[in-house]
């Protein structure tokens, strides 16, 4: 028998709370968390997310997530990862202004308009909205032209898809992409070209970030904290056990027999 007001299902959720937060990440205080995974669990709900002022990597992968209300607070949020959720709208990702690298592949986007939001983060440089090898995507990415209105709404864009638009390699992708049209499978009779299968599980080729140095140093300053706490401790150790050794050989005591 469920107790009363809880929802079937409810009991087995994932709330984001503090001490959630804090056992996952291993910070004692929210505003010290710098990464987060939370892929997987079933959330429908940010919660407290928004406390974590000084998120920078957020992967919300495959989980139930209808909003990204909480979201907005996180000003030093630069990578993050929503992709396989039930989003309709990113509008709360337009405050982040440091954001880089967003990746909403398989949700509910159906329209270019939908991206409006995101015009106006400037550090903006990879989107993707399609990932053909997780079989993930968005209604707005079925019409032929959405690349190019993608393109023209946020002209800042790098990489699209994980396909780079600007810079070296540019030319090395377009290529891909007319091979790729070329070998299609048309509608007439003759050999029907298999649909490839992804070689790994999805987010195989994930890894952390490497942009910001303060991950790294914070992650240093914790080991040396620790180191100075051990050497502390070593000291006390051995000062400890020279004094026991004193106080059990009394003065005058000899260590030889004669026989």
């Amino acid at each position: 028998m469920e107790p009363q007001g809880e929802k079937p299902g409810e009991a087995n959720r994932v709330h984001i709370t503090p001490e959630f937060l804090k056992s996952h990440s291993g910070e004692f205080a929210l505003e010290s968390i710098l990464l987060l995974k939370l892929r997987g669990l079933g959330l429908v709900d940010l919660g407290c997310l928004g406390e974590c002022l000084g998120l920078e990597w957020l992967d919300l992968s495959s989980n139930a997530l209808t909003h990204l209300g909480p979201l907005a607070s996180l000003r030093q949020l630069a990578v993050l990862n929503v992709a396989n959720n039930r989003l309709t709208g990113l509008e709360p990702l337009a405050a982040c202004e440091k954001l880089q690298s967003l990746n909403a592949a398989g949700n509910l986007l159906a329209t270019p308009g939908q991206l409006q939001c995101l015009a106006s983060l400037q550090s903006l440089e990879c989107l993707r909205l399609q990932d053909p090898l997780a079989r993930l995507s968005n209604p707005l990415c079925t019409s032929p032209s959405y690349w190019v209105v993608v393109r023209e709404l946020l002209p800042g864009l790098k990489v699209i898809n994980g396909e780079r638009m600007t810079g070296r390699g540019r030319e090395f992708y377009q290529l891909c992409r007319d091979l790729d049209s070329s070998l299609h499978p048309s509608s007439g009779p003759g050999l029907r070209v298999p649909k490839a299968q992804p070689w790994v599980e999805p987010g195989y080729w994930e890894s952390w970030p490497t942009r910001s140095s303060s991950i790294l140093e914070e992650a240093c300053r914790q080991f040396q904290d620790t180191l100075r706490e051990c050497h502390d401790l070593d000291r006390q150790a051995n000062s400890s056990l020279a004094q026991a050794e004193q106080a059990l050989s009394p003065a005058g005591t000899t260590s030889s027999f004669v026989f």
